[in-house]
């Protein structure tokens, strides 16, 4: 490898700017596992705390049990289902596929059933 700083007068073709370069990216690499380390830490510390990540859902339970209802009763489609809503196609088919029977498989947000647009 050779690799020469302009500012930090570093010349990794050289032994002592090699060792250089290794310890640099040896401490980058510490302070890297330190802080996944920490965040982990810290993930782990609110779940036990009963706090969950990420997004609070567009819909409700009830929402999306509604939602399962008229997609259930065909005689709305999903467009008007989200329109309805105020929320995107694909959070509905979010909300049925959490909303969904076991034996009931609801279709990819990507490929809507024939009929449903």
């Amino acid at each position: 490898m050779n690799f020469k700083s302009l500012t930090e007068n570093i010349d990794a073709t050289t032994s002592g700017g090699m060792l250089v370069y290794n310890i640099f990216s040896a401490m980058a690499q510490f302070e890297r596992d330190l802080i996944r380390e920490r965040t982990n830490a810290g993930l782990q510390a609110a779940r036990r705390r009963g706090r969950k990540g990420g997004r609070k859902p567009k819909l409700t339970q009830a929402q999306a049990k509604r939602a399962r209802e008229l997609y259930d009763s065909g005689t709305v489609t999903v467009n008007e289902i989200a329109s309805q809503y105020n929320v995107g196609r694909t959070t509905i088919y979010r909300a049925l596929d959490n909303t969904k029977d076991e034996k009931e498989k609801v279709p990819d947000a990507g490929h809507p059933a024939p009929g449903r647009p």
